[in-house]
This record gives C-alpha cells, sequence and structure tokens, in this order.
C-alpha cells in the first residue's frame, strides 16, 4: 500500500452530520493559494435533515460531488467504493457514552461502531479516524474496539494510543473535548495525534514562549461580527427538494441570527447575570413582573452548591466557549447567554463558535438545525486532524 499525495485523497464520511468532519478536511490547504488534496466520495448519514444540509454543501455531479446516502448505515453497499477510499472518516452517535444522558449500556446507538468497522474492513483505507466523547474510551465498547483491533475485522490496523483532545488547543474557540481514534493501515508508519497548536496561559509578553504554541482562541472575535440583536425570531420562508424530501431550506450561517421569545421571568433573569456569572448571582434576588415579586432564583438551584456551574451562565468574552450542544439556545442547559447582551447565543453565534463559515447552507428546521451544530465536529479540530493526515502520508 502506497500513499497517493500528488494525486487526490479520496475520503468517505460515516455518521457524518451535516459535515462538519468534511468542512475541516476541504477547508485544509496544503499551502496557500492551493486546493484541498482531500475529495468526499461519499458520505452516511441517517438523518435527513443533517444529511441535506451535508449534500447542499459537498454533493453535486458526479465529476465533483459526493454520493449522499440518507439513511441506515447497515443499509448501505460500501462495495462500490472499494480500492477507492483513503481516509474514513466518522463519529458514531455518542449519546450512550455522554455524561449529559443516561449513560445506559444497552443503548442500541453505543454498536454503532461496529457498522463503522464493517465498512472499515470492506474498504481498507489507509487511516481512518473515530470520533466521540471522551468517556468513549472508559466504555464497554471501546473495549471491544480494541479487542477487534487484536484479532478482528481491525487487525490489520494500529491504533494510536487512548487520547482526549481539546479543540481549544487547536485554534478552536471552544474548549470542546473529544475522543479521537486514529488508526494506520500496517502496510504503512503508524500515525499518532497531531500536536496542539494553541495552550491555556502563554508566556508574557515579550518573553520567550518555548512551547511555541498561541494563545487559546477566545470567542470576542465572534460577538464582534454578529448583530447584538437578532431582528426576527424565525427562518426565512423557504423550502427545498433534496434528496427525495422536501424541508425547510437552504439557508446561510448568516440566516440563522434568529433569536427566541424568553418569558419575562426568564429576561428579568439575563438583566440580574452580570459578566461571566450563573445562576449563582440570582440568589436572593427579586424582580417585580406583572406588578409583582417574583424570586429570579429557584429552590432547586439554591439547594446545589455543587455541580455544573454552567447553567444560566454567561459565556466569558476573553476565553473559548463551553461546549456547544444541541440545545444551546437553551441558558437552562449551560453557559449559553451572551457575553454582554440580556439572550442566549443564536445559532448563527453557535455556528461560527463550531467553526463553520459564513456561506454553510443549512437545511431543517429551527430545531434540526440546532442538533446538527451542536452534533458536528468543530471544524478547526478537523482541520488540524487533515493537516497531520496529509503531512503523514506525504512523508511516506
Amino acid at each position: 500500500m502506497t500513499a497517493r499525495t500528488n494525486a487526490t485523497i479520496n475520503v468517505v464520511d460515516l455518521f457524518a452530520g451535516c459535515g462538519g468532519f468534511t468542512q475541516g478536511f476541504h477547508a485544509y490547504k496544503p499551502e496557500p493559494g492551493q486546493s484541498s488534496p482531500f475529495r468526499s466520495i461519499a458520505a452516511v448519514e441517517f438523518d435527513q435533515a443533517a444529511a441535506a444540509t451535508y449534500a447542499a454543501n459537498f454533493g453535486g455531479d458526479a465529476e465533483t460531488g459526493c454520493d449522499v446516502f440518507a439513511g441506515d448505515i447497515k443499509e448501505w453497499d460500501p462495495t462500490p467504493y472499494k480500492g477507492k477510499v483513503d481516509v474514513i472518516l466518522g463519529g458514531p452517535p455518542c449519546q450512550g457514552f455522554s455524561g449529559l444522558g443516561a449513560e445506559n449500556p444497552l443503548d442500541p446507538r453505543n454498536k454503532l461502531w461496529r457498522e463503522y468497522v464493517k465498512v472499515v474492513a470492506a474498504l481498507e483505507p489507509k487511516i481512518f479516524v473515530i470520533e466521540n466523547v471522551d468517556r468513549f474510551y472508559k466504555s464497554a465498547e471501546y473495549r471491544a474496539l480494541l479487542g477487534s483491533n487484536m484479532k478482528g475485522l481491525l487487525r490489520n490496523y494500529t491504533l494510536t494510543e487512548q487520547k482526549v483532545l481539546n479543540a481549544a488547543d487547536y485554534g478552536v474557540p471552544q474548549a470542546r473535548r473529544r475522543a479521537i481514534v486514529i488508526a494506520t493501515h500496517k502496510d504503512l508508519p503508524a500515525l499518532k495525534h497531531p500536536s496542539p497548536t494553541h495552550e491555556k496561559k502563554k508566556s508574557p509578553e515579550g518573553l520567550f514562549d518555548p512551547s511555541g504554541r498561541h494563545p487559546w482562541e477566545t470567542v470576542e472575535y465572534i460577538f464582534k461580527k454578529t448583530p447584538v440583536e437578532p431582528a426576527t425570531t424565525e427562518l426565512p420562508d423557504a423550502r427545498v427538494e433534496i434528496l427525495g424530501a422536501s424541508m425547510p431550506g437552504i439557508y446561510t450561517t448568516r440566516d440563522l441570527h434568529i433569536g427566541r421569545n424568553p418569558t419575562p421571568l426568564s429576561r428579568a433573569r439575563y438583566r440580574a447575570i452580570g459578566p461571566g456569572q450563573n445562576r449563582n448571582a440570582l440568589r436572593g434576588r427579586t424582580a417585580v413582573i406583572d406588578g409583582k415579586v417574583v424570586e429570579l432564583s429557584t429552590a432547586s438551584w439554591d439547594r446545589h452548591d455543587s455541580g455544573s456551574g454552567d447553567v444560566m451562565g454567561r459565556l466569558r468574552i476573553d476565553s473559548p466557549a463551553v461546549t456547544i450542544r444541541t440545545e444551546f439556545f437553551k441558558p437552562e442547559k449551560g453557559r449559553y447567554l451572551h457575553p454582554t447582551a440580556n439572550r442566549p447565543i443564536t445559532h448563527y453565534e453557535a455556528a461560527l463558535i463550531q467553526g463553520f463559515p459564513e456561506e454553510f447552507r443549512w437545511c431543517g428546521s429551527k430545531i434540526q438545525i440546532a442538533r446538527q451544530i451542536g452534533n458536528a465536529v468543530p471544524v478547526g479540530l478537523s482541520e488540524a486532524l487533515a493537516r497531520h493526515i496529509h503531512q503523514h502520508l506525504a512523508s511516506v
């Protein structure tokens, strides 16, 4: 097996979502002015709206586009791509492992990585990458994956050591920790994880920084470019026929600057929470709403001195964002209040924090698009992986 770095590097994206992984690989340029060496030839995504978003951005004609299969991966036939694939990417559903859910070891979604492995065995890429929540490493399914690497379908691959990557360490304005499994075919030298390019702290100005790393990116530049107040609470009135279905769209990322209609109590809470603060700032405070004095905190919040301090929290303007999840538009779910304005962040702002470009195209309802944004691999982290993989293949 030899690398083909002078030619196009063909990629298949499994559990592709809206295409955060793919966007990062397409955004990577070996040199300024050059095009990306990576070409997506096939993608599989079960969610119809996410698959439509993927197709709107990366689908196309047979010469340049990507074949998008909107359905169950168990029903997708990979054999037409055998011998044509260099890299496989994928983020199997993580709800069964996530600490935000029930962490049910019997959740059938936990087993979907096995379908990914079957595709790897069928197509035999040079490299494959699996992305998941950091708890994946502690799961029985990861132990089964290691078993498959020892004497199962993955026996011809060398896996990296366990390592959790923080997207902020790769220039993403978001502290998102993910398990990244990288595997290299045994006919090629093994590939390790990419080295961080950014770090939380940096030497004082004017002093030599031995690490050579940049300081973490903050969200400040995101909120400098977005209007303080959204002009509407609704997406534009548009529909599109795509992948055999009709759905809302197509919207650009800029179209996603949509607000909400919070209750008077929620508005009062937002006003009472200062820069960098969270629900704890509401203790003992009241507001007059409809002529009545109302407590801004809740008995539940007051009882809990431990646990997440992010609930009803403002993003810190001088730090990366917390992990952008699928319900980022609900401040009661985390630190999702605007750094200064009295509102939650918008879909537009969340998409920019995830690294999606302004011209990215979206399909689906407000809730469906929020789910796509929150489930995506940060584009900047994906681009770092693309650079790392390309440089490795170019060196062998």
